[in-house]
């Protein structure tokens, strides 16, 4: 038997599916988490160790829409490797209204808000981050 036969079979028992599947959603909001932390000014995990409740907000959006984009590249895929590239290419769309709200609010700066702990903007944040986390995840074919 193959190794290709052998993981197939793996992969036709819903455990050891489910298993898979968590392992790499979690290790895939590792790294995509990591990035959002890079491409910030401040440190999501310092500021909410501090009591941030916008930094709280905004990075519990992007857990919840890096997580939903990733539901529904499994949902609609039939390979462990076409849910990664889906979901990394929904992260990367995430990523990028990231800074379409930062451009679209000329008044004030995103970052600097959240930091303030400023918790409109910090809930804002959450909500843009999950709404279109359901409209790319729409759109994963």
């Amino acid at each position: 038997m193959s190794n290709e036969q052998q993981l197939d079979r793996l992969m036709a028992n819903p455990y050891f599916e489910t298993l898979t599947f968590f392992t790499v959603a979690i290790l895939a909001l590792i790294v995509f988490m990591t990035i959002f932390n890079f491409v910030t000014h401040y440190n999501d995990w310092d500021e909410i160790k501090k009591g941030n409740v916008s930094v709280a907000m905004a990075t519990g959006g992007k857990i919840f829409g890096i997580c939903n984009i990733f539901r529904f590249a499994i949902l609609n895929n039939d390979t462990l490797l076409e849910s990664i590239v889906w979901s990394s290419y929904g992260f990367v769309l995430l990523l990028a209204a990231y800074y379409i709200f930062e451009l679209l609010t000329p008044y004030f700066k995103i970052e600097v808000e959240i930091k303030k702990d400023n918790r409109a903007v910090g809930l804002v944040s959450f909500l843009i981050s999950v709404s279109i986390s359901y409209v790319i995840g729409a759109s994963v074919t």
